[in-house]
């Protein structure tokens, strides 16, 4: 027989008590957070995957080591047109967008 854990939650059952039901403010900035985050770890692990350090992605696509780190770490926003060159020139990738309604 197996035992459950009463205790446990899911993670929307968690995103909804600590941050709100989706569409309230403190949800949707936590989402846009959160969307923020899985760019710069994107990002990081493609370049990583080509055996770039942020200095020579930086120096690819035309901007600064700092930069880079900054986007990586979620500490920066990041114009579309920069995130484009960044995956072209920078990483020899196609950008493609989604929208979610």
């Amino acid at each position: 027989m197996k035992k459950t854990n009463k205790n446990l939650t899911s993670l929307a059952e968690h995103l909804e008590k600590q941050y709100g039901k989706r569409g309230t403010k403190k949800r949707e900035e936590y989402e846009e957070g959160f969307e923020a985050f899985k760019l710069g770890v994107m990002l990081q692990e493609l370049r990583k995957h080509q055996g770039m350090t942020q200095e020579q992605l930086a120096d690819k696509c035309g901007t600064t080591k700092t930069y880079i780190s900054r986007i990586e770490n979620n500490a920066s926003d990041i114009r579309l047109s920069t995130l484009m060159r960044i995956i072209s020139e920078g990483l020899g990738g196609h950008l493609k967008l989604s929208v979610d309604i």
